[in-house]
């Protein structure tokens, strides 16, 4: 399924978020917190990634052929997938495969990700050589040292929704947004707020210059065919 985010200031949808769901025959919807632990644990996580990865990459080609439109498309990655020896070589096959350009694609590592620094520098380092964007998810949630952001090679940070939920009565989590936002800027990343679910948050956030947003007040994830009609036919 798909989740828009959106320029704030223009109300354009400019990428899509991808994320995998399973709809069970007999047990229907099943969460990702249910089954990716245990695809992760079971090293199903790897091939199940990749399918994501091609399928967003391949769709996201369609409809920028389609409708003319320079869409973006972000995916999550996990552990298991950034420990692949060949994974630089598996996103530029996908790339090839599906003709999308790597500067439309933007993956997307959590903070727990960047404690094996190790691990993550080279190949993260590898993959922003390519063209492709580097973001944080869930950025403010984390352990990891903020030292991280000077060594990682990154374009982008998603303020996790815990802060998003609360922006209007706890002056805490208002302050921790503005802090994550003015830190990115500083840095010379770009912020998207995650969990966006009211107006008066769309406002707060224009007030202080998050350039992006995506979240129920805009759209929950749907479908690939719902995205489509309900969001780029109608800008076609």
């Amino acid at each position: 399924e798909y989740q828009p985010q959106l320029d704030l200031k223009t109300g354009d949808i400019c990428s899509m978020e991808a994320l995998i769901r399973w709809r069970h025959p007999v047990k229907g919807l099943i969460s990702p917190f249910e089954f990716i632990p245990i695809a992760e644990e079971s090293g199903l996580i790897v091939p199940i990634g990749q399918w994501v990865l091609e399928t967003a990459c391949r769709e996201t080609v369609e409809w920028q052929q389609t409708y003319k439109k320079p869409l973006h498309v972000a995916v999550n990655l996990s552990m298991g997938q950034l420990y692949q020896k060949n994974f630089v070589n598996v996103v530029k096959e996908t790339l090839h495969k599906t003709n999308l350009k790597p500067e439309h694609l933007q993956l997307e590592i959590t903070e727990s990700m960047t404690m094996n620094t190790k691990l993550i520098i080279p190949v993260l380092k590898e993959l922003k050589q390519l063209g492709i964007e580097i973001a944080v998810d869930d950025f403010g949630t984390g352990y990891s040292s903020l030292s991280y952001l000077k060594l990682f090679p990154l374009n982008t940070l998603k303020i996790d929704r815990s802060f998003i939920n609360e922006l209007m009565t706890d002056s805490k989590d208002a302050a921790i947004t503005k802090t994550i936002i003015h830190l990115g800027h500083s840095l010379g990343l770009e912020v998207i707020a995650e969990g966006v679910e009211t107006r008066e948050q769309v406002d707060f956030l224009l007030d202080i210059q998050c350039e992006k947003a995506q979240g129920f007040y805009f759209s929950r994830p749907i479908p690939a065919i719902e995205a489509e009609e309900k969001y780029l036919k109608k800008k076609k």
